[in-house]
């Protein structure tokens, strides 16, 4: 079943994490923000709206960090019930995709929690000061990617937030898988 987040609560401050990464290494908050804002993406390997978009992701990491944006990404699904999104399988895709920006693991879900996350993916971008500036979508894609042509909503609304430290007002939710959460 598809999930949408929640409209965006400008001036909402960055939870800070320490989560181990693909890479091998363990990244804070500090670790990943970036001179002019920090995007933060809840993301799996196994979710259909993930795979659909993951080059457009990426194209838009690239670009986001090329303008002094720091980008990471969290998988905080429940392994046990969904093995693809195991550590071992974090690390199969990040090499796979030549991944631009951490893959952190959060086993225990608890930054999920901190941030509200809901969906895979959803995307969080935070001011040079980590205040929220924008979580919405990447695009108008869905299960499958729409045509090439789309307008870049989280690229052009991260690139406004890098030049001014304001999101837009206007944001449409993303849309994605729900957060496979573990039982109690």
């Amino acid at each position: 079943m598809a999930v949408s987040p929640p409209v965006c609560d400008f001036g909402w401050p960055a939870p800070d994490f320490s989560l181990p990464a693909t890479d091998g290494k363990t990244y804070r908050l500090s670790d990943v923000k970036g001179p002019n804002g920090t995007l933060i993406i809840f993301m799996c390997n196994h979710c259909p709206y993930v795979l659909a978009v993951l080059d457009r992701m990426l194209r838009d990491a690239k670009d986001l960090q090329a303008l002094g944006i720091g980008v990471a990404a969290i998988s905080a699904n429940d392994a046990g019930t969904y093995p693809a999104d195991s550590f071992d399988k974090m690390n199969e895709l990040a090499k796979a995709h030549r991944l631009p920006f951490p893959y952190l693991y959060d086993e225990s879900q608890r930054v999920a929690r901190a941030y509200n996350a809901c969906c895979t993916p959803d995307f969080f971008g935070f001011n040079s000061n980590l205040r929220l500036q924008y979580r919405g979508r990447l695009d108008a894609s869905r299960k499958s990617a729409g045509p090439a042509d789309l307008r870049r909503d989280l690229f052009e609304a991260m690139k406004q937030v890098a030049e001014t430290g304001r999101g837009p007002a206007e944001q449409i939710p993303s849309m994605g898988c729900s957060i496979k959460w573990k039982t109690a």
